[in-house]
């Protein structure tokens, strides 16, 4: 009986270690992936995310004279829908007319104080020219008189035709300096006139610019279009109660939609890869299943930092080749952009190749068994590496690492 049990228990043991071997064994045991090595064209390729924006748009300014009325900021007080198709002269915005009309107030009030000037300057000088040129006459007069006393005298005993010479030299001496003081009084009354003339006229054309302003603040469309909102220096959309400023009084755009572009941002890391004429391919996020092609035409050359982004970025743009009526300014965009393309070469996953000390290496499947190969890399892009040395197409490389892989034999260059 005792025996039995004896057997019973070590059959259990036998079972137990049985079961814990296999079990470790399958813990123990990893899924190996194998990949071939490939043959093909080899595209190297940035990826970034853009908006739709039109090649050519036609601006719709606001008043282009603000500054000259002193005014440099002015607030949108109504603004058509963004979307809406307009024809050319249609209404489009009106501005806050407040400060304008207060400013135009202030000038009515000074030309009219200027005219009333002008008109009260008139009437003065008029006035003084008119008696000045009396006395003129009267002295004119009494040097015509002293002339015939002078005559009628030449019979008189000397002391009186004495005096009537003196009488006569007074009174031609005042009448010459009544003349140039006449001729002085007339060129000042010429002049300030022509001060107070050039005030009120000065006056006048501020009051005539004013109006031609304010005319303005009531803004229309240049030509027919599809009003897409302007966008402000942080990307927020110029709506009702934005300002616009003197030196940027764009309030919205007319897109012409024949020629679209992305504009897009690289990442400083990536911008030494982009150049003009590279080609793209687009894919309009409200619309994945169509697919665009392009062409990089501009590469900003000054990097900017946009909100929200820690690294420095470069404004990039895209034409897009392809014309179709879905596509809009403000979509969002995939872009792909090829930078390089290396025909007819090998290639595996970079997860395949591996370092040691400057030394790069696979493990590659020969035959039954799996050994190091030592390899020469070539350019990579953002999943696989190219392979210039150390494998033909059709190779097996592993994706993980075996177990114990410092047991394998390595085959070097000169090896192969």
């Amino acid at each position: 009986m005792k025996y039995k049990k004896y057997i019973i228990l070590s059959v259990v043991v036998i079972v137990v270690l049985a079961l814990w071997f296999f079990l470790r064994r399958e813990a123990s045991t990893e899924v190996v992936i194998k990949v071939p090595v490939e043959r093909g064209d080899f595209v190297i390729s940035v990826h970034t995310s853009g908006e739709l924006e039109a090649k050519n748009s036609e601006n719709i300014l606001g008043p282009g004279g603000l500054r000259t009325v002193g005014i440099w900021n002015v607030q949108i007080a109504e603004l058509i829908p963004e979307g809406t198709v307009v024809e050319k002269g249609d209404w489009v915005a009106t501005l806050d007319r407040t400060e304008i009309s207060n400013r135009l107030k202030d000038i009515e009030t000074e030309l009219e104080k200027l005219q009333t000037l002008h008109t009260q300057t008139m009437l003065d000088t008029t006035l003084e020219l008119r008696n000045a040129r009396n006395d003129l006459i009267n002295l004119e007069h009494t040097y015509e008189e002293a002339e015939i006393t002078l005559e009628q005298s030449k019979y008189e005993p000397p002391a009186t035709i004495r005096q009537a010479e003196i009488n006569l030299e007074k009174a031609k001496r005042s009448y010459e300096q009544a003349k140039e003081n006449y001729q002085l009084r007339l060129d000042q009354a010429k002049a300030k006139m022509q001060e107070v003339t050039a005030s009120l006229n000065q006056q006048k054309r501020r009051y005539e610019n004013m109006l031609s302003v304010i005319d303005e603040f009531k803004i229309h469309a240049p030509q027919p279009g599809m009003v897409i909102y302007r966008r402000a220096w942080d990307g927020s959309k110029v709506t009702v109660g934005s300002q616009i400023s003197s030196w940027d009084n764009v309030v919205a755009t007319l897109p012409d939609f024949s020629v679209m572009m992305s504009k897009t941002y690289v990442n400083e890391i990536d911008i030494s890869k982009i150049s003009t004429e590279q080609k793209a391919d687009i894919i309009v996020d409200a619309f994945p299943d169509k697919k665009f092609t392009g062409v990089v035409t501009e590469v900003a050359n000054i990097g900017e930092q946009r909100p929200g982004a820690d690294a420095r970025v470069f404004e990039v743009k895209i034409q897009i080749n392809e014309y179709d009526t879905i596509l809009r300014p403000a979509m969002t965009t995939k872009n792909t952009i090829i930078t390089d393309k290396i025909e007819d070469v090998l290639f595996v996953p970079i997860e395949a190749v591996h370092t040691l000390d400057t030394v790069n290496y696979v493990f590659k499947q020969s035959q039954n068994r799996v050994v190091r190969r030592q390899i020469v890399t070539g350019k990579r892009n953002e999943n696989q590496i190219i392979i210039k040395q150390g494998l033909s197409e059709g190779d097996l490389v592993l994706l993980t690492i075996p177990d114990d892989p410092e047991s394998l034999r390595f085959y070097a260059l000169e090896d192969i």
